[in-house]
């Protein structure tokens, strides 16, 4: 599907304790990956270093020139307005940071936010392992074809993201189907 894609995304892997920036195009990474420590605990700083990542990755990308920001960022947020606010791993975003609308602006071009276990899962039903298995059941004859995948994500925090029929769960908070906040009496 987006293996002859010839626009340039920059990307960010959001952790709670990482961030790791790049560049895809067509399925393939351009550029070595940028890491910076996650700046938690204030909002200000937390989007310059996003900023300055991203800058790092435009300059190792020379003339090729990015189309998308496209993200994952960890827990429940308005990724559609690309707000992110109230989570455990970052509370320098206590009341919503809008990061969408600034990268937007700063990069001019388009910004687009998920929650990590949501793409972990999305990029599984698409490109990753429900293909291949779907691929594989077909050469060995078996008739069954299947369109729904779970994805976990263990890190920082513990994720999940859901794909049934090939549309993506996101639920009212950007999570359909996340696992974050399960509690546990040990």
């Amino acid at each position: 599907m987006y293996s002859f894609d010839s626009r340039v995304v920059l990307t960010l892997d959001a952790g709670g304790t990482n961030f790791v920036f790049s560049a895809v195009k067509a399925y393939s990474s351009l550029v070595e990956p940028v890491h910076k420590k996650a700046v938690a605990d204030n909002a200000e700083a937390c989007l310059e270093c996003i900023a300055d990542g991203f800058r790092e990755v435009i300059k190792r990308l020379g003339d090729q020139k990015p189309v998308a920001i496209s993200f994952a960022f960890p827990g429940p947020a308005d990724y559609k307005a690309g707000i992110i606010g109230d989570l455990p791993n970052f509370p320098g975003f206590r009341g919503g940071v809008a990061m969408g609308p600034y990268l937007s602006a700063e990069f001019g071009i388009p910004v687009f936010i998920n929650n990590d276990g949501n793409l972990y899962a999305f990029g599984e039903a698409i490109a990753g392992a429900l293909p291949k298995v779907n691929k594989l059941l077909k050469t060995d004859g078996d008739g069954r074809e299947y369109s729904n995948i779970v994805g976990i994500t263990l890190g920082t925090g513990f994720g999940c993201g859901v794909v049934i029929d090939g549309k993506l769960l996101t639920g009212d908070n950007g999570c359909g189907g996340d696992v974050w906040l399960m509690r546990n009496s040990r």
